[in-house]
């Protein structure tokens, strides 16, 4: 079952959206970040997909 967060449907926050840069940059999967910004990972392909970062697919 898919995991749920309590965030949902919440704004991005500068400091979430300079992480995920950081963390995308550096090459971490999309599991791995959906736990460290605590957002889904559909919530994250659609961020980084409007910022034009590329995500791993598997590490």
């Amino acid at each position: 079952m898919a995991e749920r967060f309590e965030r949902h449907k919440q704004p991005w926050t500068s400091e979430e959206i300079a992480k995920l840069h950081t963390l995308a940059g550096k090459g971490m999967a999309l599991k791995a970040l959906s736990k460290a910004l605590t957002r889904s990972e559909e919530s994250i392909k659609v961020r980084a997909k409007a910022d034009g970062l590329k995500i791993a697919k598997l590490r």
